[in-house]
């Protein structure tokens, strides 16, 4: 999570209105899927498998995420109104994993929070202000003041502890599988907590 003290908007409000609303995402993702494809130029087997794996993490965490009580109370408490910007893919299964939470914590502030997805690889110049050690990890969050789009706080690609096991596995030289298989087994162990705490920290910020 960081914070920023700049006074430009990071886009127009045109730019934000082609956003997706997470029922029109989840809607593209699974008309994709259906087809045997997923969001982004890139289209293989693997992907589309990826994907089809990502659409019932989706469903699973819609139904049973259960927001802390402190972050309920968090969000609600807030006085000002942010528009949260997300850079997502539909293969991608951090973002599976942390969107429906992303747009749960939303959902609960009554307002307060409005969720814009934009997918990344249509959107690389957005993107790539908001690099990870020089890559574009998804997903990102960024946070706006709804009134002037101007960035208040970011947060992404995953919560920190996550973020170690990545960076330990990409130094082992692990494969993909191994990656995906040691990554998925963090997220369902933790469910959803670190990922819920770190969002309270963010949205204490914002009071």
């Amino acid at each position: 999570m960081s914070t920023n003290t700049s006074l430009t908007p990071v886009l127009t409000p045109e730019h934000l209105a082609t956003a997706y609303s997470y029922g029109r995402y989840r809607k593209l993702i699974d008309e994709l899927q259906a087809e045997g494809k997923t969001t982004g130029p890139q289209q293989s087997e693997a992907l589309s498998h990826y994907t089809h794996l990502n659409v019932q993490r989706m469903q699973r965490l819609d139904k049973t995420t259960q927001l802390l009580p402190e972050l309920r109370e968090a969000v609600q408490n807030l006085k000002q109104s942010y528009a949260w910007l997300i850079l997502t893919e539909g293969w991608c299964g951090d973002a599976a994993q942390i969107v429906p939470v992303l747009e749960a914590v939303a959902q609960a502030s009554h307002g307060r929070f409005t969720t814009h997805y934009f997918l990344r690889d249509e959107n690389l110049a957005l993107m790539d202000r908001y690099l990870t050690n020089g890559g574009r990890s998804i997903p990102k969050l960024v946070v706006l003041r709804a009134d002037t789009l101007v960035e208040v706080a970011q947060w992404g690609p995953r919560p920190a502890d996550a973020q170690q096991v990545f960076v330990e596995m990409k130094a082992q030289g692990v494969t993909k599988e191994e990656f995906a298989e040691k990554l998925h087994a963090w997220y369902a162990r933790d469910k959803t907590q670190a990922i819920q705490r770190e969002l309270l920290a963010l949205v204490r910020t914002l009071a």
